[in-house]
């Protein structure tokens, strides 16, 4: 079975942007990548953050430890994931 692949495209982005993803704070922010965006033979997991009060889409077991340390803090205010990085300033 071939893996479905993974291509960012102008289109996608667009398509992606208007959709409001990568964009908001705290329960308005959209995650720019969600655990259906990849196929992937890792592990994902969509979390419930009641600080936040949104699904968190993380990609990994790495990113599910930090999101977990941050969760715990008591400094902690917002947490936002998987946004996006603008090609002209990378």
């Amino acid at each position: 079975m071939v893996a479905k692949q993974y291509f960012n495209t102008e289109v996608k982005n667009a398509k992606w942007i208007k959709e409001g993803r990568g964009a908001g704070h705290g329960d308005s922010y959209l995650s720019w990548l969600t655990a259906r965006d990849l196929a992937s033979r890792g592990r994902s997991q969509r979390i419930f953050g009641h600080k936040s009060l949104i699904t968190h889409h993380l990609l990994s077991d790495l990113e599910l430890a930090v999101f977990i340390i941050l969760v715990w803090r008591t400094t902690t205010t917002d947490i936002r994931e998987q946004f996006p990085l603008h090609p002209e300033d990378t």
